[in-house]
């Protein structure tokens, strides 16, 4: 049986010490990391389209309700990451404690959360390219900067259009970006770095300056009266926290980095608190002065954080912020395709994907073909779907995969109650028998079925109402993952070749 398949945690370590990345990244390192990789599309385009369609000035709350979804998660990554130093994030966590099967499907959840998530940060990449070109005397025809499907709100939900249109500038930076990463690792986290440094100082000067801006009177209400169909009220908040919690699916990338950590059991918890922690404050700050400073009605536009900066009425810091978004933007693509390729070349690692994903490049110490395969998804997606539709589909896979995660926890300390854990989650357990059932890793799972409700509610009602994309886009993506893992990762997977040994 399948479901028996479990790696231990010393094949999981063994595995990850023997992979041939290098261990060059620090706390610092690792810390810019996750905030690079989360402070992107979620607050520079995600922000002011929960505003506009969903929450009204109360989606400060949403970014409060999802920052707490994900700091239970957070603790959990940090426990595992201490206790298991390994590469892979919540897949090798899984192939761990719930077996291979449970690992596949969280790897492919991964995968896609990840995808489109940089897809969807391509397409936020777009939207201030274009505004800051616009500045420069430089127009982009429409048909070249957006999607080929198109999503609009309409008062049966999400209506979708096609045309003969392609998002060249998303395209282009995945791709730009993708080239980074197969080069290497220590020359770009050094980039990564100081793009992260000067997104984090735009955002700051943004707030600074928006703070004498505001405008009180456009908090009012606060609570825009309910519409129905989860817009506006108080399910409202619950609906934009689902779009926002968009905005942290970065942070857990750190996790990813264990094997190229120079000491994962200290560092990487460090890396994946201090990054969340950071953002959220970023979050609640900017949320504050974005809906302080223009009408949250006219938010619902690809570039919101440049209105807002035009409403301030200060030319120089509309330019800023449209340059910080279009540069740090990137280093939010950086994070998650470096993410994504690690999950993808753990996963070939364990023979559950072709090894040419595990093959590492003899002068980059890369995974390139794993890197350039993926890339070339991601760029195809970001051409052509829309950052309405992406983002409820990160959230999703993201949601799903942090479930696993609190429940890998739970898992782990009843099946392994005397191992060494550097860092342990709060706030205490109560025991039945063996079981352990810590109050962290509950919470996280109740706070991450939270935010996938109102997302099924949305996807359900939209086939009724006639639209099928995301249903069939989730269909497919679920049906390949099932033919690969039931055709070459049941048979070729290191475990299986091993039991015929």
């Amino acid at each position: 049986m399948t479901e028996a398949r479990r790696k231990t945690v010393e094949q999981a370590v063994q595995a990850s010490e023997t992979s041939g990345l290098r261990r060059t990244m620090g706390p610092f390192h690792l810390t810019m990391l996750g905030v690079g990789s989360t402070v992107g599309a979620g607050i520079y385009v995600m922000a002011g389209t929960a505003a506009a369609n969903y929450a009204g000035p109360a989606v400060i709350l949403s970014f409060v309700i999802a920052g707490l979804a994900c700091l239970f998660t957070a603790f959990s990554y940090a426990e595992l990451a201490s206790s298991i130093p390994v590469s892979g994030s919540a897949y090798t966590y899984a192939y761990v404690s719930l077996g291979e099967r449970a690992a596949w499907w969280v790897g492919w959840l991964l995968l896609l959360e990840y995808g489109v998530s940089c897809a969807g940060v391509a397409s936020g990449f777009s939207g201030y390219a274009v505004s800051f070109l616009h500045d420069l005397g430089i127009f982009v025809p429409n048909p070249l900067h957006a999607p080929v499907v198109t999503a609009s709100i309409a008062p049966n939900g999400t209506a979708l259009s096609a045309g003969w249109r392609i998002d060249l500038p998303a395209t282009a930076s995945v791709l730009i970006v993708t080239a980074m990463l197969m080069r290497g690792v220590t020359e770009s986290i050094t980039i990564n770095t100081a793009i992260v440094l000067l997104k984090t100082m735009t955002l700051l000067v943004f707030v600074s300056v928006g703070l004498t801006a505001i405008h009180p009177d456009y908090w009012h209400p606060f609570f825009p009266p309910s519409e129905g169909a989860f817009r506006y009220g108080f399910t409202g908040v619950f609906r934009a926290a689902s779009v926002v919690f968009f905005a942290y699916v970065g942070f857990e990338a750190v996790s990813t980095a264990s094997t190229e950590a120079r000491s994962p059991r200290r560092d990487i918890p460090i890396g994946i608190i201090g990054s969340l922690l950071i953002c959220t404050l970023i979050y609640l700050c900017v949320a504050l002065v974005l809906t302080g400073v223009v009408p949250w009605r006219q938010l619902d536009v690809s570039d919101p954080l440049a209105l807002a900066a035009d409403a301030i009425g200060s030319p120089s810091l509309a330019v800023l912020v449209k340059l910080a978004g279009v540069i740090g933007l990137c280093s939010v693509l950086f994070g998650l395709l470096y993410g994504q390729s690690r999950i993808f070349f753990t996963m070939a690692q364990d023979g559950l994907l072709p090894p040419i994903f595990n093959r590492l490049h003899p002068r980059f110490h890369t995974p390139v073909a794993g890197s350039l395969l993926l890339g070339l998804l991601v760029a195809l997606a970001a051409a052509t779907l829309p950052i309405d539709i992406i983002s409820d589909l990160v959230s999703i896979g993201t949601a799903a995969a942090f479930g696993v995660v609190n429940l890998t926890v739970i898992r782990d300390r009843s099946a392994r109650p005397e191992a060494e854990r550097p860092y342990s989650v709060p706030l205490g357990a109560l025991r039945i028998g063996r079981l352990w059932l810590g109050l962290t890793p509950l919470l996280g799972i109740l706070f991450a079925g939270v935010m996938m409700l109102p997302l099924l509610v949305e996807l359900i009602s939209g086939i009724l109402s006639g639209n099928w994309l995301p249903a069939i886009l989730l269909g497919l993506y679920f049906a390949s993952g099932a033919v690969i893992y039931r055709f070459y990762g049941l048979s070729h997977s290191e475990l299986a070749r091993n039991r015929k040994i």
